[in-house]
């Protein structure tokens, strides 16, 4: 088993839609970013890439080059699900945590859980995802960004190339 975490922030900004999770939230403000800017799936994405010791979202998919302009970041996410497969593992669980004062995330986090477990290609049963305030305080608190963390907890398959390691 391997443990990843992953964090992530972005700017609220008018004019931009708001996504997060993978799901499009009505929102007078949405995130800054090179691509959609979700901040969740790009936490997520970095704790699986961290988990199989493949770098980072940065190094995959930098905000340098032009592919990735307004990207679909779970398409991002689907990306990193084949590097992690393809490395040899199988993503157990992930559980996440996305702070913010505003909109409520309560009506949208079943729609989240199963975007994300459709993303990974995994039962949403292994996708947990919590929301929370910081009271006021902060650049959250002061509704200036969004904030992610995730975790992620990743087993070697049979036909990884760190299979032989642990037989």
């Amino acid at each position: 088993m391997r443990v990843g975490f992953g964090y992530d922030v972005h700017r609220l900004v008018q004019g931009r839609p708001l996504w997060i999770g993978g799901v499009c939230i009505p929102h007078s403000h949405g995130l800054s970013g090179h691509s959609d800017a979700d901040v969740l799936l790009h936490a997520i994405a970095d704790s699986l890439l961290g988990a199989a010791a493949l770098g980072d979202i940065g190094l995959h998919f930098p905000s340098s080059d032009a592919r990735w302009k307004d990207a679909q970041s779970s398409q991002l996410l689907q990306s990193v699900a084949q590097m992690v497969s393809s490395a040899g593992y199988r993503v157990t669980n992930v559980d996440a945590t996305v702070a913010l004062e505003r909109p409520r995330l309560r009506p949208h986090i079943e729609a989240m859980r199963e975007s994300i477990a459709a993303s990974l290609d995994i039962n949403v049963a292994l996708v947990s995802v919590k929301a929370t305030t910081t009271d006021s305080l902060g650049f959250t608190g002061r509704q200036e960004g969004v904030a992610a963390w995730a975790i992620c907890l990743i087993e070697i398959t049979e036909r990884g190339r760190y299979g032989q390691l642990y037989a």
